[in-house]
C-alpha cells in the first residue's frame, strides 16, 4: 500500500473568468471539468489538464470571492509544473510577455527551474521532468505540443518545525526522505520527499521557514494536494491506515469522479488522499471533457438552481 505520486492540487481563485482565460489561454493546459464545489454549489469548481485528464496533471480551483492569500509558513507555498528541458527559454518568453512576474531560468536541486506568479499572485515553478516522460498534449492548446505542461510537481510546503511533520511524512504516509537543498529565498533549508517511483512527479519538498508569518488563505493560494492511489479500494485502507496511526481524518468521501479522504499534517497543511479511478470521462465523452457543467447524481436534482447561483465564464 504506496502512495504513487501527486494526484491533483486545488487553489482559490477570486475571478473564475480571468483564471479560465489564464490557464487556457497562456498555460494551454485544457479545461476538463466544469463543476461546482460539493460543499459549496454558489462555487465554482474548475479542473485544468493535460489532453487525456490524467490523474498527476490536475490542476483545480474554487471560486471564492475571498481576498489575496497572505503569505507564509503553515502554506502549501509553490507549485511545480513539470516540462521538458528544452522547454524554458519558450516559458521564459511566453511568461514574459503576458506580463506575469517571473524569475529567470536556472538550476535548482538538480533541476532546471523558472518560477513565476499567476495574475492573481499564486506561485509556480516549472520544473525539468525527467528525460523520456510521458505526455499527452492537448490538440486545441495553444501551447505547441513540445512545449505543453507535463504535469504536476514537486510541491512544495512551508512549515515551521520539521520534526513533526517528518513524522506523519515518514511513519504515517510511508514517504523517503531522500535530500535536502537550500531554499531560493534565503528562508531555511528545503528537505525532499519522496513516494512510489520517485521523480518529480512525485516528489514533496518541505521548506522549514520558522521566521515566516503564518500565512492566511486566500485568492492566489493553495487550499490543499492530494495524493495518488490506483483505485477506490486503496481509500478505505488509508482510512484504516491513518486510524490506526491516530492520525485524525474525514474517513472515505466520494467525489464521483475519484474517492478521497482528508486530514491536515502537524504544520497546518489540508492533505487529500484520492483515487484514479474512475476519472472525468465517466459522466462526459473524453473529447467534450468541460464543454459544459457537469453535476455529481446527487446534486443533479438541483441543476437549475445551482446554474442560476453561476456567472458566466465567458
Amino acid at each position: 500500500m504506496q502512495l504513487t505520486g501527486i494526484h491533483h492540487l486545488t487553489a482559490i481563485t477570486a475571478d473564475a473568468p480571468g483564471n479560465k482565460r489564464f490557464y487556457t489561454d497562456t498555460l494551454g493546459l485544457r479545461l476538463v471539468k466544469k463543476t461546482v464545489n460539493q460543499d459549496d454549489t454558489s462555487a465554482y469548481h474548475l479542473f485544468y489538464a493535460d489532453g487525456l485528464a490524467q490523474p498527476g496533471t490536475d490542476l483545480t480551483f474554487f471560486d471564492w470571492p475571498a481576498a489575496r492569500e497572505r503569505r507564509g509558513t503553515h502554506s502549501i507555498s509553490r507549485t511545480g509544473l513539470r516540462i521538458g528541458g528544452d522547454s524554458f527559454d519558450f516559458w521564459a518568453a511566453r511568461l514574459g510577455d503576458a506580463g506575469l512576474t517571473r524569475g529567470k531560468p536556472g538550476t535548482l536541486d538538480g533541476r532546471s527551474a523558472l518560477d513565476f506568479e499567476d495574475p492573481e499572485g499564486q506561485r509556480f515553478r516549472l520544473t525539468e521532468d525527467e528525460a523520456g516522460a510521458a505526455s499527452a498534449p492537448w490538440a486545441k492548446s495553444p501551447v505547441p505540443a513540445q512545449h505543453q505542461i507535463h504535469g504536476l510537481g514537486p510541491i512544495t510546503i512551508s512549515v515551521p518545525d520539521l520534526a513533526p511533520t517528518d513524522r506523519v511524512l515518514t511513519q504515517a504516509m510511508d514517504l523517503r526522505k531522500v535530500r535536502d537543498y537550500a531554499s531560493p529565498d534565503g528562508q531555511g533549508a528545503v528537505h525532499v520527499y519522496e513516494m512510489g517511483a520517485g521523480g518529480p512527479s512525485a516528489e514533496l519538498h518541505v521548506a522549514v521557514q520558522p521566521g515566516l508569518p503564518v500565512a492566511r488563505q486566500g485568492a492566489g493560494g493553495v487550499h490543499h494536494v492530494a495524493f495518488r492511489v490506483p483505485d477506490k479500494p486503496a481509500i478505505r485502507e488509508w482510512a484504516l491506515r491513518l486510524n490506526q496511526m491516530r492520525v485524525p481524518n474525514s474517513g472515505e468521501v466520494e467525489r464521483y469522479y475519484f474517492r478521497s479522504l482528508y486530514f491536515r499534517e502537524p504544520g497546518g497543511n489540508l492533505f487529500e488522499i484520492a483515487s484514479d479511478e474512475p476519472g472525468f470521462a465517466v459522466d462526459e465523452p473524453l473529447d467534450r471533457l468541460g464543454e459544459s457543467l457537469s453535476l455529481p447524481p446527487f446534486l443533479e436534482g438541483r441543476r437549475a438552481q445551482i446554474e442560476a447561483g453561476l456567472r458566466p465564464l465567458d
